[in-house]
């Protein structure tokens, strides 16, 4: 029988995200709280921001109807530190003026201190030389040209970052409406696998992907549960699925996704619910499996969804990232399935080109260009620690020194 063939690696993506859809339900946080997380519905700002015209500059608020002229000598009749609010600025005077302050009544300058002399003294206040001509409206912050009382702050579906909760804050809001967490079920097939601290038998490995996936879903901001490590037999594997697709959206498994006799995965989802196996294009991580599992008998309990990774760490690792992320974003009512890309120099040679598209750990050096770490295998989890990001490879393409290459850097495939 002649194989199917591979999917790319842009199919693959495709045909997962037309089945994801943003999770439902939500509820209200506290700013605090809300990093990481996407907002449910629009919230509107509860004040304008500024609230007034403030100053952008210490210095001094002036008419520029009595400063027409460089070397304009005033008298300083006020002084207006932040939030303390002036009185009406009468001509022929300035006011001292200081970074947030409300511009005063009749002032619509403001020259910044570098650009003003004192003066002495007359009639018991100061006066100041204003050395330049300043133009309408220069260094003034004007009331509600960041945010305006009762317009959207921040859409629905937006990511909350650090910046966004700022700006919160500055619309005067003290709790936002997100969606809720997505929530990930995640076990480990192998019969070969020992968790860290216990004694390996012969032939035995230490699970890596258990913490390498389990921090991926931490820093995607999910609910993840660990079911553990998962016995290579066909009805612990069933009873792993069942237990996992109880409460959760999604379901990920590392190991057991080809078709040998200890992998039982494929007819463990066939029976408890549905099962794609796709051989992908890409290395390294070429086997991966999607489907979904029934919560219950009943058909109106729904399904949670199933992403099978394979076993070799590195593979386990770059799938997540090149797969399981956007598809989880997309649960979480984000729309960001592509990894920003830079196009960066490649500083040595890659000579020996794959009809599949490959995904080299790489790290920037010193000159601005890449290095590659000099093992490839996808059982050495090492070059993902050394290095800071991938370069997209496409199939056939060979790497000389000075190329440029696309490069995504793991910053861009963690958050």
């Amino acid at each position: 029988m002649t194989k199917p063939p591979m999917l790319t690696a842009q199919q693959a993506l495709d045909h997962l995200l037309s089945h994801a859809q943003s999770v439902e339900g939500g509820e209200v946080v506290t700013i605090q709280d809300a990093l990481g997380r996407v907002l449910s519905e629009s919230v509107s700002s509860l004040v304008d921001v500024p609230p007034l015209d403030n100053t952008s500059m210490d210095g001094y608020a002036v008419r520029t109807k009595d400063t027409a002229t460089p070397g304009a000598i005033l008298r300083v009749a006020q002084r207006i530190p932040a939030g303390s609010v002036g009185t009406m600025l009468e001509p022929g005077t300035a006011a001292r003026i200081f970074t947030g302050a409300p511009i005063p009544q009749g002032a619509d300058a403001v020259v910044m201190q570098e650009d003003c002399i004192l003066e002495g003294q007359t009639g018991g206040l100061a006066q100041v030389k204003i050395n330049i001509a300043p133009n309408s409206g220069q260094w003034i912050r004007r009331q509600g040209e960041d945010l305006t009382a009762g317009k959207t702050a921040l859409a629905a579906g937006t990511f909350l970052r650090p910046q966004e909760l700022g700006v919160a804050a500055s619309a005067g809001l003290t709790h936002l409406p997100v969606k809720r967490r997505v929530r990930v079920a995640a076990f480990f097939t192998g019969d070969e696998l020992a968790l860290p601290g216990e004694t390996l038998k012969p032939g035995g490995i230490y699970n890596s992907n258990r913490d390498t996936l389990l921090a991926c879903l931490k820093s995607l901001a999910c609910d993840a549960t660990d079911l553990g490590i998962v016995p290579d037999q066909l009805e612990a594997t069933k009873a792993a699925l069942r237990k996992a697709s109880k409460d959760h959206d999604l379901i990920i498994t590392s190991g057991g996704v080809s078709v040998g006799e200890e992998d039982h995965l494929k007819p463990a989802v066939t029976a408890e619910g549905r099962l794609d196996l796709w051989q992908i294009a890409i290395k390294p991580g070429k086997p991966l499996a999607f489907g979904a599992v029934r919560k219950s008998d009943e058909p109106a309990d729904g399904e949670a969804w199933f992403i099978g990774l394979p076993g070799n760490p590195v593979s386990s690792f770059v799938t997540f990232l090149l797969f399981v992320r956007p598809f989880i974003l997309k649960l979480q009512g984000r729309d960001e399935s592509t990894p920003q890309s830079y196009p960066m120099r490649a500083d040595f040679d890659w000579l020996k080109a794959d009809r599949r598209n490959e995904f080299l750990r790489v790290k920037i050096n010193a000159q601005g260009g890449l290095d590659l770490f000099p093992n490839q295998s996808s059982g050495v989890l090492t070059s993902a620690s050394w290095g800071d990001g991938l370069i997209d490879c496409p199939p056939g393409q060979v790497i000389q020194t000075g190329d440029l290459v696309k490069y995504i850097p793991f910053s861009a495939l963690l958050s």
